[in-house]
């Protein structure tokens, strides 16, 4: 095991992305995701990973070296390799960004930048993740995922 933490989310989704990736998204308005077609487009250009939850409350995230009976897979750029994985609402957008105060739920961890396959599996409230690089960067989704 890498890494495991809690994330409460009142948005039912928790984001994975680099910092930098998103950074266009910062002057937005705060939930400019919870727009489908934006939503769409940012997970397929590779910037950004929602999971839908489908319920608010509390998750544990466990970042592991390998997932068992994976729900999916997303392909991820990690420009910068500072990468925040928490709640939804935490997003980059209303000219705000996850900045590690306590008010942010989730944690940034750091990966040598690239690109990466995120593996994801849930079972409960418990959201494992695996990060392997990879070549790809984009991905083609026609709705947003859910698990």
């Amino acid at each position: 095991m890498l890494k495991e933490f809690s994330v409460f989310t009142d948005t039912a989704t928790l984001s994975v992305f680099d910092i930098d990736a998103v950074k266009h998204r910062v002057p937005d308005s705060p939930d400019w995701w919870t727009i489908e077609e934006n939503e769409i487009l940012e997970v397929n250009k590779g910037n950004i990973a929602f999971l839908g939850l489908g319920a608010d409350g509390d998750y544990i995230v466990k970042v592991t070296e390998s997932v068992e009976g994976e729900a999916g897979t997303l392909n991820l750029h990690f420009p910068s390799g500072n990468v925040f994985i928490g709640a939804g609402e935490d997003t980059s957008g209303g000219d705000l960004e996850p900045d590690g105060s306590d008010v942010i739920e989730g944690e940034t961890l750091s990966f040598a930048p690239g690109y990466y396959s995120m593996k994801y599996s849930r079972a409960g409230n418990v959201i494992e993740l695996c990060f392997e690089p990879t070549r790809e960067r984009y991905n083609s989704v026609e709705e947003p995922v859910r698990i």
